[in-house]
């Protein structure tokens, strides 16, 4: 789901950031504003981590339309019903299926909850997701990024994100996950709203959409 403007203490943040950094203040000129994308929080929201891990976003896009659509996939319950058949035809790999398998068990288990992730901070958070078959890093601090509004989590290990600072600050290559948490250092307490205007950045230089903006679902998943 992607709403046209940040929320006014988004906006407030954005100002200071962009204050502290004159490259970051370069981009919403160069891009337009920067659009507010979120996500469920939960078990959706987590899916649809899943769903976009190492694809492209027009891929992503079109293969969580199809899921989302299938009869039973908003609830773990009703995934697990699905068949290995169902969810390969919606677009799922046989690694993708399992992880869906393992994170709807563990929520089934208690072993993820809506409540008690949004209550814990954000690197206990990490290790919870992350402790589930599947769900590495990337995936946790997305949602955290996206489903949980965190404010200063910034997947580091995220390759749009690597490209769009190299690009922005004129490096001579794209920085590693360590060179690019050093370089988001000065973002703190607001490297998530750093991250959100790198991958804007990004989509305006290379003109590919983000996977909210392609081919949204009806309706997000609970």
């Amino acid at each position: 789901m992607s709403f046209p403007h940040p929320p006014a203490p988004a906006r407030a943040a954005l100002a200071a950031l962009c204050a502290a950094d004159p490259d970051l203040a370069l981009i919403e000129a160069a891009a337009g504003p920067l659009p507010w994308r979120v996500r469920p929080a939960g078990f959706g929201g987590l899916l649809q981590a899943i769903v976009g891990q190492q694809i492209s976003n027009q891929a992503a896009a079109a293969i969580w339309r199809r899921v989302a659509a299938l009869d039973g996939a908003a609830t773990p319950a009703g995934l697990l019903a699905l068949s290995d058949e169902a969810l390969r035809a919606a677009g799922l790999s046989r690694p993708k299926i399992a992880h869906a398998r393992a994170l709807a068990t563990a929520f089934l288990e208690g072993r993820l909850d809506d409540a008690a992730l949004a209550a814990l901070g954000d690197e206990a958070a990490v290790a919870a997701i992350c402790s589930v078959r599947g769900l590495g890093r990337w995936t946790a601090e997305v949602y955290l990024l996206f489903a949980l509004g965190r404010t200063d989590v910034f997947p580091a290990a995220d390759l749009a994100l690597a490209a769009a600072a190299a690009h922005l600050k004129r490096l001579d290559g794209r920085p590693t996950a360590r060179g690019l948490l050093a370089l988001a250092e000065p973002w703190r307490p607001h490297r998530a709203l750093a991250a959100r205007l790198l991958w804007h950045h990004w989509r305006h230089v290379t003109g590919r959409a983000a996977m909210d903006d392609i081919l949204p679902p009806p309706e997000p998943l609970p």
